[in-house]
């Protein structure tokens, strides 16, 4: 079975294939932060550290979040990402807060 290392939290989970990175997180307190789950706020980006070849392809949502830089330099958005393989992932805390900010205004505009 494949499994995800959450370096920041520091928790390790065994998953089945096709896992949703921010489900199993949710469910099993990896710790990666979220506000809406869908690929509209991106709060869950997170950075790939090791198995990006076991991961889903980039989804469209992610390209207009992140951005190509963002998704070559490693990044994905959880909600987005499913594991295929054993995969190391990382994000960074001291980015959180202005990332919540953000996130808080893209959903309020997306149900305008």
């Amino acid at each position: 079975m494949p499994s995800i290392h959450f370096l920041t939290s520091g928790k390790t989970i065994e998953v089945q294939p096709d896992a949703n990175l921010l489900r199993t997180s949710i469910r099993y307190e990896g710790s990666v932060p979220f506000k809406c789950g869908g690929g509209l706020c991106g709060t869950c980006r997170v950075r790939i550290v090791d198995g990006q070849e076991n991961l889903s392809k980039v989804m469209k949502k992610e390209l207009d979040r992140l951005g190509n830089e963002s998704i070559d330099q490693g990044y994905r958005l959880a909600c987005q990402t499913f594991i295929a393989g054993d995969v190391t992932i990382a994000w960074d805390v001291a980015d959180l807060e202005r990332r919540n900010k953000i996130a808080q205004r893209r959903i309020a505009n997306s149900t305008q």
